[in-house]
């Protein structure tokens, strides 16, 4: 099976990136354009409109039961966090793009992501397709087992168990001071280029009335009295869509302050592509919130979705075990790479079991057929990665010298590419 056909030169790679991201925020806009720039593996995380507007209409991509997925699945969209419930777990960690899809839609994704990573990871390609192998082996057993799990400190293994111990003595003082500074005795963020940026008096305005009144409506008000806003710099794909990382008084004292994550719910990039009947969702915040909730095991603390205006945010609170795996530290040993695909193959069965039956997707049962059939889709689905990996990585090649082009002829910063 092979992927869509390549674009015309007036829709080129270039342009249609461009496209995709006009309006937002220039500065970090020029953040996530160097980033996708740098290699293949962050222009495909950065780049999913490009993956779904490229999948082949009424292909076998289409032949899978329907999932609430959470539309950008790739290596580094699994991480930790603390839930509600203050303990940590290992789960998907970003629904921005969550829709009602072909199950396919999102295996296909993660599976060029394994493909399109190996060369930075130093993974051979044949060792590649066995990993590719290693995550569907995993997530067919799980289907066919039927019964959704979790992953916490005391049932995870191998990477996964090292990144959730390493939390575990992780204290709140230290991560307030490598995002904060001191001053006259109170905490500021740290405006570092990286993890912030000033914001506006307009934004600081809007941000510190909209908290007023969102923690008269909470138990314990005075936890959200603000003490700093800034705009915040997290992800590729999400670079400069309006967020902001905001300091509150929490449980009071330096070091009982918390940091909140508010991020603009734009719409999902799938949403132009998806041919299955949507809910009726009150705002977008709502459905990356309701969707979240219904697939991982525990959500975030403090998740909601929340209006100013007539736009809609996620809120959720900003943690130090939101990590990531560094899957670099492999260290030549295979096994640790399998144990990995092994997990992730496991929580996205777990994640369409747990949202089985809700809104249009599919029971339980069907998912239990879906993974007994597993010798029959396995196959064109990796077929279909195979022949899509060299299309990311040619769409890089264009867009990282043009790119590196612009930048030439310009002696102004980065900050023109998005123009």
């Amino acid at each position: 099976m092979k992927p869509a056909s390549q674009p015309t030169p007036e829709n080129s790679v270039v342009s249609r990136i461009k496209q995709f991201n006009a309006g937002r925020d220039p500065q970090r806009l020029a953040l996530k354009y160097r980033a996708i720039a740098d290699n293949p593996f962050s222009f495909l995380r950065g780049t999913c409109h490009l993956f779904y507007a490229d999948l082949p209409v009424g292909s076998v991509l289409d032949a899978a039961p329907a999932a609430w997925i959470c539309g950008d699945l790739h290596l580094e969209n699994f991480g930790s966090y603390k839930g509600e419930n203050r303990l940590s777990y290992f789960d998907l960690n970003d629904f921005d793009e969550a829709i009602l899809a072909p199950a396919h839609w999102e295996l296909a994704r993660f599976l060029v992501s394994v493909l399109v990573a190996a060369k930075a990871l130093g993974v051979r390609p044949p060792e590649a397709i066995a990993l590719c192998h290693c995550f569907l082996d995993a997530y067919a057993a799980a289907l066919l087992d039927g019964k959704a799990r979790w992953i916490e400190r005391a049932t995870a293994s191998g990477m996964v168990r090292d990144l959730l111990r390493g939390l575990r003595n992780r204290s709140r003082s230290t991560f307030l001071d490598s995002r904060t500074d001191m001053q006259g005795g109170r905490r500021r963020l740290r405006l570092d280029g990286k993890k912030a940026l000033a914001v506006d008096n307009t934004g600081r305005k809007m941000v510190t009335e909209f908290m007023a009144a969102y923690a008269e409506t909470q138990a314990m008000p005075a936890f959200f009295k603000v003490l700093d806003v800034a705009r915040r710099i997290a992800g590729t794909g999400s670079l400069g869509v309006e967020r902001y990382v905001i300091l509150v008084r929490g449980r009071g004292g330096a070091d009982g302050n918390f940091l909140l994550d508010l991020k603009h719910a734009p719409g999902s990039a799938l949403a132009p592509y998806v041919r299955l009947p949507q809910p009726v969702w009150s705002s977008e915040a709502a459905r990356v919130v309701s969707i979240q909730r219904r697939v991982q095991a525990v959500a975030p603390a403090f998740l909601a979705a929340v209006n100013i205006g007539e736009r809609s945010y996620a809120l959720k609170e900003l943690l130090p075990s939101q990590d990531r795996l560094v899957l670099e530290l492999w260290n030549g040993k295979l096994r640790r790479l399998e144990g990995v695909m092994k997990t992730m193959g496991e929580l996205v069965a777990w994640a369409h079991l747990r949202a089985a039956g809700r809104q249009g997707s599919a029971t339980a049962d069907a998912w239990i057929d879906f993974g007994a059939q597993a010798s029959t889709w396995r196959s064109p689905l990796l077929d279909y990665a195979l022949g899509y990996a060299p299309r990311v990585i040619a769409d890089w090649q264009t867009f990282s010298a043009d790119y590196r082009a612009t930048l030439k002829k310009s002696s102004s910063r980065p900050e023109i590419m998005s123009a």
